[in-house]
């Protein structure tokens, strides 16, 4: 089977044990998939797998919300960010729903027939831009907002990380691109799919997280992306002060836009983790080898590599995440 990962090459599944092993035992149980490529890439940092599966699970699978619209939800961030594997992902996962006419509209770039879907995926494209006037009003009942903005900016993340470190077939030899191929795996994960877990178990593989924004106050899915958000952040650590900022002064003036390819604030390759941290940030398939590279040293191993990536990624959730036009949980309830 052809490897899937570029740059990293994570502990063999088998050998997981502690939190990795749990990880992979609820992705079996909740996911349909125990060894998803997506979650086994973050391996080599337990801590940030497990927190970015707390919140796809409490979220996208336990959270409030009907399983279909928050696919299209997460299919549309998926597109905005340009990730062929997670578009292909939802695609398949939206045959798994039952509804395979959907999926294949998907496939041929049409609009939804069914109008709230169609508001669903568009909100979804446009939670990439900050603080977006298509955000709002939402296009799902108040009560399901934290479950669905939690898919989103779940997904933000784990699109970046497909995106950098993963390659872009997400079945060997592309073969998700035939319709047979796409319906039967989507009818081979339909039984996981169309039940709902009880929510609450991603949060036991976390290390006390923080309650976590307002706008997920009282549900699973904000304790979940505090825990995302802090393991996330801990990469800055492998950054000096000066491209500390250099990465924050770029994404407070990022407006959704994808970087022309003559970016000419990206920094060259003698301040390689600025480089990495802001193409993980807005343009993660940008990611070469060369890049790579620049930035390893003995003391680089793939676990601070992932470190790296991951504060990248997480650096343009936070952008897109405190732009977010939303009202508190308490106000929606």
């Amino acid at each position: 089977m052809p490897n899937p990962f570029r740059h990293t090459t994570p502990p063999p599944p088998k050998s997981a044990t502690g939190v990795t092993a749990a990880v992979y035992a609820q992705l079996a149980e909740d996911f349909g998939i125990e060894r998803a490529v997506t979650f086994v890439v973050l391996s080599s940092a337990p801590e940030i797998m497990a927190a970015a599966w707390a919140l796809m699970r409490e979220s996208l699978i336990a959270g409030d919300g009907d399983r279909t619209g928050k696919e299209l939800a997460a299919l549309g961030a998926s597109q905005a960010n340009r990730c062929p594997f997670c578009v292909d992902a939802h695609t398949m996962l939206l045959h798994a729903t039952g509804d395979h006419s959907l999926a294949e509209a998907m496939v041929r770039g049409e609009t939804p027939a069914d109008e709230r879907h169609a508001r669903v995926l568009a909100w979804g494209r446009a939670s990439r831009i900050p603080g977006a006037v298509e955000l709002t009003p939402y296009p799902f009942p108040g009560a399901h907002a934290p479950a669905y903005i939690g898919t989103v900016l779940s997904f933000h993340f784990i699109n970046r990380i497909a995106s950098a470190l993963l390659t872009e077939n997400l079945l060997p030899g592309n073969v998700q691109r035939f319709r047979a191929v796409r319906s039967l795996g989507g009818r081979s994960l339909a039984r996981t799919v169309r039940r709902r877990p009880p929510t609450g178990a991603g949060l036991a593989l976390l290390d006390d997280p923080g309650p976590g924004p307002d706008w997920a106050h009282g549900t699973t899915v904000g304790p979940a992306y505090a825990a995302l958000r802090d393991a996330a952040r801990a990469g800055a650590e492998l950054l000096d002060e000066d491209d500390r900022n250099l990465v924050r002064e770029a994404l407070q003036a990022w407006d959704g836009t994808h970087p022309p390819l003559a970016w000419d604030e990206l920094p060259d390759r003698s301040r390689p983790g600025a480089r990495l941290a802001l193409l993980a940030a807005l343009a993660p398939y940008r990611i070469t080898g060369e890049d790579v590279t620049a930035w390893r040293k003995p003391i680089h191993t793939d676990h601070r590599l992932v470190h790296l990536v991951a504060y990248g990624a997480f650096a343009a959730v936070d952008r897109i995440e405190s732009a977010l036009p939303v009202r508190t949980a308490k106000e929606t309830s």
